[in-house]
């Protein structure tokens, strides 16, 4: 991961007080989640704590500013949840914590909108292009909480997470109560592509 800060300045808040930036590369192995979790499912909260308004910060900026992110996700775990759903203002979906939302209805593969708050993110862009090459119908929607709770499927997506499953949401048992078919062949599409593509690193 490449972090770029302002760099090193004195107190306050003016950046022009840092000469020059600095570049942070982390290069680290990550597990978000155990295995057991892609096979079973994550269990799902809705956290109080709402994703800031555009005009407050754009969620299109991918900053180090994480402190609501972090309250939501406390207040997950509090609840004994593994991950926070995070309304907008208007109390539509935006995302999770760390991870962007999809549903699976009737065969439709449905996202919440960038617009709605969420981080038009990598792994969320290559899930995309995975499910429309896969033949399935997907559609960017404002998404309700509604439409989560009727879901037939529902998963993640994120750079550490890839593509993982939920089973559970707000107490309420989704589908099966376990990883339905298009999620399992999406988690299977995506764990190919990025072992078989990229730039090989020695």
């Amino acid at each position: 991961r490449l972090v770029v800060t302002r760099g090193t300045g004195g107190l306050g808040l003016s950046p022009y007080r840092c000469e020059k930036a600095s570049i942070i590369i982390i290069a680290s192995t990550i597990s978000l989640y155990p295995q057991e979790k892609y096979d079973q499912g994550l269990i799902l909260a809705t956290c109080a704590t709402r994703r800031p308004t555009h005009d407050s910060l754009s969620p299109s900026v991918k900053s180090l500013n994480y402190l609501s992110n972090v309250m939501a996700k406390v207040e997950a775990l509090a609840s004994g949840a593994e991950e926070g759903v995070m309304l907008n203002t208007e109390g539509y979906v935006a995302e999770c914590t760390g991870d962007n939302i999809f549903v699976v209805k009737g065969g439709i593969i449905l996202t919440p909108t960038v617009a709605s708050g969420s981080l038009n993110g990598i792994t969320r862009r290559v899930v995309i292009d995975l499910a429309i090459k896969a033949g399935f119908e997907l559609k960017e929607i404002q998404m309700s909480r509604y439409d989560m709770y009727t879901a037939d499927e529902l998963f993640l997506t994120g750079t550490a997470a890839e593509v993982v499953p939920v089973a559970q949401y707000d107490k309420r048992i989704i589908g099966e109560g376990k990883p339905g078919p298009v999620t399992r062949q999406l988690i299977e599409d995506y764990r190919n592509l990025v072992e078989t593509t990229g730039t090989p690193i020695y």
